[in-house]
């Protein structure tokens, strides 16, 4: 193989080059966030979200993010975007989210929803793809919610997936691709992986589909067979023709005769109801009907949730459908805010999580 001159740089722009990306939203345009995002009204009590960096960051303007802002409340706003379906390719949601208040009760978790959701009446009835992300309430509910809507039912991983529990920020990813595996990441570290077929259960699901159709299609095979049991039957008469050579020419086939007119009631002589030639049961649908992580229409993202105590922070939200560059972009958004914030407020975070 002969040797490249392209020099490595080149070659990774040209990478992130090729790149879809389908959202990217890093607020740093100040209160313009607004004209992209859609506060639900569907409820009067719905609480409300303000762009904060919170009471510790790592840089005030680059960690600025849609921070919840009243205990007690229900929290619906979405964003839209053009409509794509992931078919055939890699698809990746990514964000960031702190809980700088100590959560107590409360979601932290995103929805991917379908293009057409109604985002000025968004609520926890509204349909949706993808919820993805942690949520904690006491001691008993601290995990990673990866939620797929498939074949109108929503279906959760079967394992549990620890989330975070501190007041820090975190960079959450799902990985979902077209071979039907999938990664979740938090901080760019994978923390669990597998099959989508087994981890959520589907088989079982397939299978039940699978047995449905096969019995539908018996029972119409039956039906097509009674409807031409009313014209055709075989001539059990017919000899094989002494050329025929069955090792060259295959199984003779019987001929088929049409069946005498009669009155009602009346069976027609000579004509056995059983004698039929097999027809071979073959279900086509089966296999493209299970796009376990397909989805033809997505278009919009959102925060539909409950928090007891307000002050959760999301940021940095990425979908795309490479993998190298959603692990860029958190380098380049949460890594380079950590460090900042690890190095320089280290006194002001140790004071604040131990009073």
């Amino acid at each position: 193989m002969a040797a490249s001159g392209a020099p490595l740089w080149a070659v990774c722009v040209l990478r992130l080059a090729l790149a879809t990306v389908y959202f990217q939203e890093e607020f740093l345009d100040g209160e313009r966030w607004r004209n992209r995002w859609v506060q639900s009204t569907n409820d009067s009590q719905l609480g409300h979200f303000r762009l904060s960096s919170g009471k510790f960051y790592g840089h005030k303007e680059k960690d600025k993010g849609l921070q919840t802002t009243q205990n007690g409340r229900f929290y619906a706003i979405s964003a839209r975007f053009k409509p794509f379906s992931n078919k055939g390719k890699t698809l990746v949601i990514q964000y960031t989210v702190k809980h700088e208040q100590k959560m107590d009760c409360g979601g932290g978790y995103i929805k991917v929803f379908p293009a057409d959701v109604d985002q000025k009446n968004l609520n926890g009835k509204s349909q949706y793809y993808i919820m993805f992300g942690p949520d904690i309430c006491g001691f008993d509910i601290k995990k990673v919610h990866v939620i797929l809507h498939f074949k109108n039912q929503y279906h959760s991983n079967k394992k549990s997936i620890r989330c975070k529990v501190d007041g820090f920020t975190h960079l959450y990813t799902l990985i979902l691709r077209p071979d039907l595996t999938y990664e979740v990441k938090i901080d760019s570290q994978s923390i669990e992986a597998g099959s989508i077929e087994y981890d959520w259960n589907l088989t079982s699901l397939k299978k039940m589909e699978k047995s449905s159709a096969e019995s539908k299609d018996w029972a119409q095979a039956k039906d097509d067979k009674s409807q031409d049991w009313e014209k055709h039957f075989l001539d059990a008469s017919a000899s094989k023709p002494s050329d025929w050579n069955s090792e060259l020419d295959g199984d003779w086939p019987a001929p088929m005769l049409q069946k005498p007119p009669y009155q009602d009631g009346l069976k027609p002589e000579g004509i056995d109801k059983d004698v039929w030639l097999h027809q071979k049961m073959k279900n086509t649908n089966y296999l493209t009907e299970y796009d376990l992580s397909e989805f033809e229409n997505i278009g919009a993202i959102g925060l539909e949730l409950w928090q007891v105590r307000s002050g959760t922070i999301f940021d940095n939200f990425l979908i795309t459908d490479d993998e190298e560059y959603a692990e860029n972009f958190g380098k380049t958004t949460w890594g380079e805010t950590k460090v900042q914030c690890t190095q320089g407020t280290f006194l002001s975070l140790f004071i604040y999580f131990c009073t």
